[in-house]
């Protein structure tokens, strides 16, 4: 296996090494095709408010790295590090979430009728605030909370927006234009800033925009989904500029896949992208049992992957061991630790203290997650918040589904992003403040309902 490991790397690294140019000029032309892939994607007919560049500023440091990371690629090392932040990424977030509230002030009608028609997401933030009181660190747990607050109040202004599902178009376009190109530049031609080596067999790993081949992998998969969505619209029913300019983001996407080698992002995208492709063909999506029927088979097959023993061989034919690279191992033994069983340990407060350390003194590759989004849930929040979201998730199936009566497109965009959190969450832990899927579950949860309000004012 590591043989193996090592001859791809041979191979990914000679690719590198071609089409070679000197830094500069290559910063220069990816600068001028990323202008090239908005003003391909420009809509003059339809509009948005200028407020929505507060959101796309909070994602795209959602999907890349905070601003005091940006000086040298490096993961978190010591357990201390939890404890500490950056003064300069505290005052960026705090001011795009002022900017965000002053917005949403103005917009006092709209996002009261967000808050009403979006209970399950309201109730879910106010449990994670009410955690606060029983966490052994309840400093470190509110400021992780006014940052989860930051995600929820992004969403909100994105889909107040008096054309929410324009918005949320505009979002992702933008989002994509530059995260995915990004990379590229800085696989191929800044390794100090897009590569990484791993301490023990010093082999490289790629990150582009963001810390580690898995924050690469789920950059590519939520930027990756959004741009082949418009794709596929823009194939059936849009402008061919839209695309050639999504098409280029999608390949680009592919081509970082296969640099990153993050097995679970790239498996969730062929899911997705399956659900993709099905849901926005014109037979399918004029009738409403299509999502049902897809959902349904999703189901089948897991029933055959976990039930039946069949996972053994999915595992395998993505290139990882069957114990998940470790996850299972690490599963056991975090089920044995000692957590309140129904509350959890409060606000993401788990991963703190003596019990990182016990962990990181076990594991070498130091573990800061379950590895797994509903365990994660559990030991935060307990079987309360485990049941939170579901209620959750059950609202967001709800809502795309029903989607696919006045809008097809909307519908086919939540139900995707809502399949892959559901798939992505069983091997890495995504329910997580400023966590790109996280934030693109909870658009697509909501947008159905803000998107319905709008056709009912205007009818």
């Amino acid at each position: 296996m590591v043989a193996e490991r090592r001859r791809d790397r041979d191979i990914q690294d000679s690719v590198l090494r071609g089409f070679v140019l000197p830094p500069s000029v290559a910063t220069l032309a990816f600068a001028a095709g990323i202008l090239g892939l908005f003003y391909l994607d420009r809509d003059k007919e339809t509009r948005v408010s200028r407020a929505l560049w507060i959101p796309t500023f909070w994602m795209l440091i959602a999907g890349s790295r905070m601003i005091s990371e940006w000086r040298v690629a490096t993961e978190i090392d010591s357990p201390d590090q939890y404890f500490e932040g950056s003064p300069v990424d505290r005052l960026v977030l705090a001011a795009l979430l002022a900017a965000g509230l002053a917005v949403l002030i103005v917009r006092g009608r709209s996002a009261q009728a967000f808050l009403r028609r979006n209970l399950p997401i309201l109730l879910f933030f106010a449990y994670c605030a009410a955690s606060i009181v029983w966490s052994d660190y309840t400093a470190v747990a509110f400021k992780r909370w006014t940052k989860a607050l930051g995600d929820l109040v992004m969403v909100m202004v994105v889909l107040t927006d008096p054309d929410p599902f324009a918005a949320i178009r505009r979002l992702f376009a933008r989002t994509a234009f530059a995260l995915i190109p990004i990379s590229v530049l800085l696989v191929k031609y800044y390794p100090d800033l897009g590569r990484g080596y791993d301490p023990w067999t010093w082999t490289p790993y790629y990150g582009g925009v963001a810390i580690g081949k898995n924050s690469l992998g789920y950059v590519c998969l939520v930027f990756g989904l959004a741009s082949l969505w418009r794709f596929l619209t823009a194939f059936h029913s849009g402008p061919r500029r839209s695309l050639i300019a999504h098409g280029v983001v999608v390949t680009m996407a592919l081509w970082l896949f296969w640099i990153a080698n993050s097995a679970t992002s790239l498996g969730c995208f062929i899911l997705g992208s399956a659900l993709l492709v099905l849901t926005t063909m014109p037979a399918f999506a004029r009738t409403a049992r299509t999502p049902h029927v897809l959902t349904a088979s999703i189901a089948v097959c897991a029933f055959i992957i976990v039930l039946l023993d069949a996972g053994n061989v999915f595992v395998q034919a993505m290139g990882r061991d069957t114990t998940l690279t470790g996850r299972t191992e690490l599963w056991d033994r975090l089920l044995q630790m000692r957590v309140e069983p129904f509350f959890g340990a409060g606000f993401e407060s788990f991963w703190l203290g003596d019990r990182v350390e016990k962990l990181w003194s076990v594991y070498w590759w130091h573990p800061r997650q379950a590895h797994n989004g509903y365990l994660e849930t559990f030991l935060n929040l307990g079987l309360v918040g485990l049941g939170l979201i579901g209620y959750l998730m059950a609202a967001g199936y709800r809502n795309a589904t029903a989607a696919f009566r006045s809008n097809p497109a909307s519908g086919s965009l939540g139900l995707t992003f809502l399949v892959v959190a559901l798939a992505y969450n069983l091997t890495e832990a995504a329910f997580k403040t400023m966590h790109p899927i996280w934030i693109a579950l909870l658009l697509a949860t909501a947008l159905p309902v803000m998107s319905r309000r709008r056709q009912a004012a205007a009818a």
